[in-house]
């Protein structure tokens, strides 16, 4: 815990197992938010319960996600739906002497709100903008406009933050003490998520550079740091 504000720990979001790997502050929360780009919505709708992975984006103790606009899920949220959304970075294999202990190393946050429709076309514009510019900062600039249409097209949602939690396992393997007398090897296996070299469309223009909205995305680096550094670019 950290001396950030704190979303407030409700029924709702209170790590009940191996609670002393929460925590609740905003530090934690939105750094592991921001290292990605990818979540899991959970929703019921009309009795059934959908989890729907989707690209997404936070500004403050805001969340923000798109959408098909014909989607069921678009027309049912219209209305206000309760939401669950999991962000999970998988950070390791923790191979113990038993298989009780056997793990893995994570960071992950739930937070859970209201998701409803944005409607004013004008901040369905500035939703546009910043789904593409939160990863790639200032690369709207150089894109043609987006018409009508697409805008149409697509549907964004949002969701103000209630509460939410962030849980994590670092470390090494944590075996009964009797266990580590006992010949059985034991390990962790780091997990890490990076970059390859881009591969140009075969099509592209002759004219046409990669230009410094991609610099971060470079063969070799580390994926939630690119993620990272452009929410700072973008929003801070």
């Amino acid at each position: 815990m950290t001396d950030q504000p704190s979303y407030p720990i409700t029924p709702t979001n209170r790590v009940k197992r191996a609670h002393a790997r929460a925590a609740y502050d905003h530090d934690s929360v939105h750094r592991i938010l921001d290292a990605a780009a990818l979540c899991h919505v959970a929703y019921v709708i009309d009795g059934q319960p959908y989890a729907t992975p989707t690209m997404f984006w936070r500004e403050g103790t805001r969340l923000y996600w798109h959408g098909s606009a014909a989607s069921k899920m678009i027309k049912s949220i219209r209305k206000g739906v309760k939401a669950c959304v999991t962000v999970t970075h998988f950070d390791g294999l923790v191979i113990a002497r038993s298989g009780f202990h056997h793990s893995a190393n994570y960071r992950t946050v739930m937070a859970f709100g209201t998701a409803r429709l944005l409607d004013d076309p004008d901040e369905k514009y500035a939703a546009q903008v910043a789904m593409v510019d939160r990863l790639f900062p200032g690369r709207t600039d150089a894109l043609r406009a987006v018409t009508p249409q697409e805008l149409k097209a697509t549907s964004f949602i949002y969701m103000d933050i209630d509460s939410a939690a962030a849980k994590q396992r670092s470390g090494t393997v944590a075996d009964d003490e009797e266990d580590y007398a006992l010949p059985i090897h034991a390990e962790v296996i780091p997990i890490h998520t990076t970059l390859g070299a881009p591969i140009p469309c075969p099509r592209s223009h002759p004219d046409a550079q990669r230009g410094a909205d991609l610099d971060l995305y470079q063969d070799g680096a580390a994926l939630e740091l690119a993620f990272s550094q452009a929410y700072e670019q973008t929003f801070e």
